[in-house]
């Protein structure tokens, strides 16, 4: 059984706020009547056993959200084998994976993103939005990491993806040949800013370049491996445009959920 949890937490975004309050706008795109509850390899989500909304969590400000983040996820873990939360800022995959890892062991995690969010701290705070992976693979809670549209890596966290051995395929190089295989546990971190604004304009950060809407649902679709939990994060809908961003979160959701039902 597979928990879709919101985590409405924007505190330690770095350049806007926005991101706290996507959950339940992406529920909201989701159960529009604009589309329909099939996935594209014709899974039908409604009333779908395999499947449930856990609602969101209710977090207090600060680290304590954090440590409450990771304390909710554990929770979940006790009565459902797979979690997909809903961010949120990036700050939030830090304390899920700290948690999943605790059923799963080290963890295959494949990063879509336009940033590699590597860094030791930003503006003094080591949980920012920019440093997750960095807590990840210091305390070894991945065996490897892969990241995938990196498109902004600066001297400081390429000196990071050295240091922690991150396999960064950076856009300018990625090709649809690429095929990316895990063995063991995989989670997927999806910051929607990996795909280019031009598709998804409700992000904080524009970083022309990125993927179209297709390339990343390809990715996600081809994926090999046993994808055990994902994240959704960084929709901003008060930079949304028309409700486009939403719906392509709605789709992204939908396409991740597929992607834990097929995988055991």
């Amino acid at each position: 059984m597979i928990a879709v949890v919101g985590i409405p937490f924007d505190e330690f975004s770095s350049f806007l706020h926005g991101p706290e309050k996507a959950p339940p706008l992406i529920r909201q795109a989701y159960h529009s009547d604009s589309s329909n509850y099939f996935t594209e390899s014709s899974i039908d989500l409604k009333n779908h056993g395999g499947w449930k909304d856990a609602g969101d969590l209710h977090l207090p400000s600060g680290k304590d959200a954090i440590d409450a983040i990771e304390s909710g996820i554990q929770n979940l873990l006790l009565h459902h084998d797979k979690i997909l939360s809903l961010g949120g800022d990036h700050s939030t995959t830090y304390p899920v994976v700290k948690a999943i890892s605790k059923k799963y062991g080290k963890l295959n995690i494949l990063h879509l993103d336009a940033h590699p969010d590597l860094y030791d701290h930003f503006e003094g705070n080591k949980f920012s939005h920019a440093c997750p992976f960095a807590r990840i693979m210091e305390e070894g809670l991945a065996s490897r990491l892969v990241q995938v549209g990196i498109r902004t890596m600066n001297t400081h966290q390429r000196e990071q993806a050295n240091r922690f051995g991150v396999e960064v395929l950076e856009m300018k190089n990625w090709q649809a040949i690429h095929q990316i295989k895990f063995d063991g546990p995989v989670y997927i971190s999806l910051d929607i800013d990996a795909i280019d604004p031009a598709f998804a304009p409700g992000v904080s950060h524009h970083e022309p370049g990125g993927f179209t809407s297709r390339e990343l649902l390809s990715i996600l679709q081809n994926i090999k491996g046993n994808v055990i939990s994902a994240d959704l994060v960084e929709f901003n809908p008060t930079r949304d445009v028309g409700g486009i961003t939403a719906m392509l979160a709605a789709k992204l959701f939908k396409e991740l959920l597929d992607v834990l039902l097929r995988t055991k």
